[in-house]
């Protein structure tokens, strides 16, 4: 069986990743959408690629398989931040329904991809449920935590808890804050980031307290993103193995921090494939199957 999370710290052995010649295409496909996309500014096609390029450069040297979804006429900018219309569970995938319109061809373009790498189709959010993958996150085989937020709401989580109900013993459901509005974007994944099966690195400001407190009775050791850092996704964090991961350029800190924990720290520029969207590596990222 070649595809499945139970976790987002085992090692990555197949990754889905959108390049921006698919996803962004050319200059004037950005400049169409950017702002109706809510982009902090209009990025640069040329250098986009520039910057992917290196982060692909940086993920091969970890990861063996690696698939690329094409380009898709339904589908926007967006489209290269893959982790959010699908989730890969252990017994397939999950094809979300998005919470952001403008997103909403994405899950099935993923899903049409996905049956062609044999990887079995668990289930679909439908109707009135949203729920996106950013929300979503598996701490081991039995243990799967999502965010009840403007992009996942409480349809959306009911249809996956009965989803995952043949694998998933513990669901825990994590309110995420009002914070800046339903035109921005705060997934769970903006607030916690597992780096070990006993490490993450958090920024408390925004978590619930029931959910922080759960965090360090089970064991896991909470590293503090500062306010500036989160501001520059020092708090987005892709583990590409168990204290291995890769992170956004400009959080010094917060790189210090890991490394003083054990990890292995890579970074790459992403200041327009990552900043202007909202997106780190976490969101540009798929994994399709983890080990361990």
């Amino acid at each position: 069986m070649e595809f499945g999370c139970h976790s987002e710290v085992g090692a990555i052995k197949r990754l889905l990743l959108k390049h921006p010649s698919e996803a962004f295409i050319s200059d004037a496909v950005i400049e169409k959408h950017w702002v109706d996309l809510n982009y902090q500014s209009r990025p640069d096609f040329n250098q986009s690629v520039e910057e992917y390029n290196s982060f692909v450069e940086l993920l091969e040297k970890q990861i063996q398989e690696i698939h690329y979804l094409p380009r898709n006429d339904r589908t926007v900018l967006d489209s290269i931040y893959v982790h959010d219309p699908v989730i890969v569970t252990p017994d397939g995938a999950v094809v979300c329904n998005m919470g952001k319109e403008q997103r909403r061809s994405e899950p099935e373009a993923m899903k049409e991809f996905l049956s062609g790498l044999n990887i079995p189709i668990l289930g679909s959010i439908a109707g009135a449920g949203c729920l996106e993958g950013g929300d979503v996150v598996f701490f081991d085989k039995n243990t799967l935590a999502v965010a009840e937020s403007y992009r996942t709401n409480r349809e959306g989580i009911r249809q996956l808890y009965e989803m995952s109900k043949g694998f998933i013993s513990e669901f825990q459901v994590v309110p995420l804050p009002h914070w800046r509005g339903p035109g921005d974007v705060l997934h769970l994944m903006s607030i916690i980031s597992p780096v070990d099966h006993d490490l993450a690195v958090v920024y408390s400001r925004l978590m619930p307290v029931s959910f922080r407190e759960w965090l360090i009775r089970r064991g896991i050791k909470l590293i503090e993103v500062s306010d500036v850092e989160f501001e520059t996704m020092g708090c987005n964090v892709l583990s590409v193995a168990p204290r291995k991961c890769v992170v956004l350029s400009g959080n010094p800190q917060t790189r210090r921090m890991l490394e003083k924990e054990g990890a292995e720290v890579w970074e790459y520029q992403g200041e327009e494939i990552s900043k202007k969207g909202a997106g780190g590596p976490t969101c540009l990222t798929r994994p399709l199957w983890r080990i361990g």
